[in-house]
């Protein structure tokens, strides 16, 4: 897949660390931001063939962006379908250009998700509100990959008391957990937000 994304010419290797990356927006001012904080301001997108090589000979491991732009001008306008929102239509500046291929591990999130939704046959992609943006990137990579577009629907969040979204990188309370607590199958079903 980032071959064929490669041979498009949507794909350029981004040599910034994260401080940098924080460092250049905090120079832009007003720079772009998105849930994650600010978008990468497209530092490596004009190095020349010669500076990248360069860099890639002095050892320096690159991830691989989708260049959003010249990607959306390859696919021109698309749409997805949500169950809850409806057709929406894809906002490739979103999330800016994505790391599709990182310097630990072969792929991202994004590419990994669209693939695997292709090669599987899903139709149908339930998941939270906080990847709602992602599902822009996800659809301009189908375009581009020439995978099927499933329907999507984005489920508001599952909350604590404060306000703070259950999540498993901080340990919050499972389904288990709670019923192991003493919470009947309605206890949980009102906390989730359900009658």
């Amino acid at each position: 897949m980032l071959e064929r994304l490669n041979a498009m010419g949507v794909l350029y290797p981004c040599f910034c660390t994260r401080a940098e990356i924080l460092a250049e927006a905090g120079r832009a001012g007003r720079a772009p931001h998105g849930r994650e904080g600010p978008l990468y301001p497209g530092t490596c997108r004009e190095l020349s063939a010669e500076e990248r090589a360069l860099r890639l000979a002095s050892g320096a491991a690159p991830v691989l962006r989708l260049d959003a732009a010249k990607a959306f001008a390859l696919t021109g306008p698309l749409v997805f379908e949500d169950r809850g929102r409806g057709k929406t239509e894809v906002d490739p500046a979103l999330l800016g250009d994505v790391v599709l291929a990182r310097r630990d591990i072969g792929t991202s999130y994004h590419l990994a998700a669209v693939a695997d939704d292709a090669l599987q046959g899903v139709t149908l992609v339930v998941r939270g509100e906080d990847l709602l943006e992602a599902t822009h990137v996800h659809r301009l990579l189908q375009a581009l990959l020439g995978y099927p577009a499933p329907v999507y629907h984005h489920h508001p969040l599952l909350l604590d008391a404060s306000g703070r979204r259950f999540a498993k990188r901080d340990r919050s309370a499972t389904i288990r957990a709670l019923r192991e607590s003493g919470h009947t199958p309605a206890d949980v079903r009102r906390m989730a937000g359900f009658p």
